[in-house]
């Protein structure tokens, strides 16, 4: 048992995670949909019109230390204390773990001012229109070329992602799929805006003419889903090393497209790893929604104890803000698994926040 990190299901990734450790790589995927522009569905950034920057913002902060294609990191503003983008997680629990990282732009509208690697020439597009994603093949071919690529080059894959309002996106490749996902999204604020995603959702559905449970995965993700769904989806189909998915609600949508590529795929290869703020969400159910894809997967939980914090704009998670975002919870599943402390890696994440 590792301090911070409990598992539910098996431990055999977290163990080779271990002996792999100089191996492993971090990949932020990132994407745009226009989704997150309608007002109130995300709170992935200080107002709506400004969460087309999130991604790039992340990415930025990430690799350079600074903001670049806006005036300042994309943080969720609460009272007197913003909450911290979580991409400052991400990077302070990377510093930690001291593993190679790669920027993956799946289809941004927003470009960071960094080298990335590109996997589509489209970015997300508003989902009621029912053409979410103009090009989800492109995108996931691309992106198993890069799975099969690193794959040959590493022995884990962590993979995180960045987009404003994902968990919408994320509902509506599920309930194309045929899952029951109603209510059980997560949500980057305490009230979780279920009616709105489901409206919009199914407005998309109703544009695209797609009846839920009918749709195959490229059609699911094109009318109603994201860039870095398809990306996502193809790094892990692509590849043939275990992988840790980084992330809560849009990971398990990820999951839900692999199973319609490839109904018998092996989920014991994969994990995913996400923060106790979603996991313990009483406003979502992620598992409830895992258990309907597949019996094997493991879910790793990480609790930074941000109860402990001296910073406040970390308690605002405790409040029900972010929860998660940028591979946030992947990263210090990651840096806990290598040996890190739970305090010594709250303590580098208030240095970077500060």
């Amino acid at each position: 048992m590792i301090d911070g990190i409990k598992t539910y299901g098996s431990t055999e990734l977290t163990e080779k995670l271990q002996e792999v450790e100089d191996d492993a790589v971090f990949l932020l995927t990132i994407g745009t949909t226009e989704t997150s522009l309608i007002e109130g569905i995300s709170g992935a950034g200080p107002s709506a019109d400004l969460t087309e920057y999130t991604p790039a913002s992340d990415a930025e902060f990430m690799v350079l230390g600074e903001v670049r294609c806006c005036e300042a990191p994309a943080e969720t503003v609460v009272g007197d204390a913003a909450a911290p983008t979580p991409a400052r997680l991400t990077k302070a629990a990377l510093q930690v773990s001291n593993i190679p990282f790669v920027i993956v732009d799946a289809g941004s509208k927003i470009k960071p001012d960094l080298e990335y690697v590109n996997l589509g020439k489209e970015y997300g597009r508003d989902i009621r229109t029912g053409k979410g994603v103009l090009n989800p093949l492109e995108i996931f071919e691309n992106a198993k070329d890069l799975g099969d690529e690193l794959s040959q080059r590493h022995e884990m894959l962590i993979i995180g992602e960045s987009i404003a309002a994902g968990t919408t996106t994320a509902l509506g490749v599920l309930k194309a799929l045929g899952y029951e996902a109603n209510e059980k999204v997560s949500g980057s604020m305490p009230h979780n805006p279920h009616d709105l995603k489901s409206k919009t959702v199914n407005e998309g559905l109703k544009n695209a003419g797609i009846t839920p449970g009918e749709a195959d995965a490229m059609q699911a993700i094109g009318a109603v889903g994201d860039p870095t769904i398809a990306a996502i989806a193809g790094l892990v189909l692509g590849s043939d090393i275990p992988i840790i998915l980084a992330g809560g609600t849009q990971m398990a949508a990820t999951c839900a497209v692999i199973k319609s590529i490839h109904p018998t795929f092996d989920f014991s290869r994969i994990n995913l790893a996400t923060t106790v703020f979603v996991a313990s969400d009483e406003t979502a159910d992620l598992f409830g929604i895992l258990e309907q894809i597949d019996d094997n997967i493991t879910v790793n939980v990480v609790d930074p104890r941000f109860e402990e914090s001296e910073h406040e704009g970390l308690k605002n998670y405790l409040k029900g803000f972010v929860k998660e975002g940028a591979g946030a919870g992947g990263a210090m599943y990651t840096a806990l698994a290598l040996g890190s402390s739970v305090e010594r890696l709250r303590k580098r994440i208030e240095k970077v926040c500060k």
